[in-house]
């Protein structure tokens, strides 16, 4: 048996090789899982104050960090300040990768960035939103998002 996979193995690599990149791109792509990817930041202002959203349809708690999907072929720098700027008006810059994580079929990137200009409900998936210090972030957020700003502000701020 081990003779047979061994030819079969072979027979397949030189088969492979000989089929043109996009087809063998095509192949493992309909032959993999599919994920869903999304930008997340952590937008601060002067006062060194987090900008939070009250979401219409996200799933737990409504209270959170800006952010959304990814459009095809978008590059999550672009893509994070498309969302934040669609959501509030908000430009940001100094824009830094914190993190990447998967979460079953989702790749999720957190940024940290600072905020220009007035922060206002821009799109009707924002229903209400805010700048809360570190010590007093909304009580409706997941604990998950409050220890991540925790945890990569309180490293910014020893910093400063």
């Amino acid at each position: 048996m081990n003779f047979f996979f061994r030819i079969l193995e072979i027979f397949i690599n030189l088969t492979w090789k000989k089929f043109p990149i996009k087809m063998r791109l095509m192949i493992v792509r309909i032959t993999q899982n599919k994920f869903t990817a999304s930008v997340v930041a952590i937008v601060t202002n002067d006062n060194k104050e987090v900008l939070v959203l009250d979401h219409l349809i996200r799933p737990g708690a409504s209270w959170g960090l800006p952010g959304g999907f990814l459009e095809p072929n978008e590059n999550p720098f672009d893509g994070i300040k498309r969302e934040i700027f669609e959501e509030t008006g908000l430009e940001i810059e100094n824009i830094e990768l914190l993190r990447v994580r998967t979460i079953r079929k989702h790749i999720e990137i957190l940024f940290r960035a600072d905020g220009f200009g007035k922060a206002e409900i821009k799109s009707r998936e924002i229903k209400d939103l805010g700048w809360f210090g570190l010590d007093n972030l909304h009580p409706k957020m997941s604990e998950v998002q409050i220890k991540l700003i925790r945890e990569f502000l309180a490293d910014k701020n020893s910093v400063e």
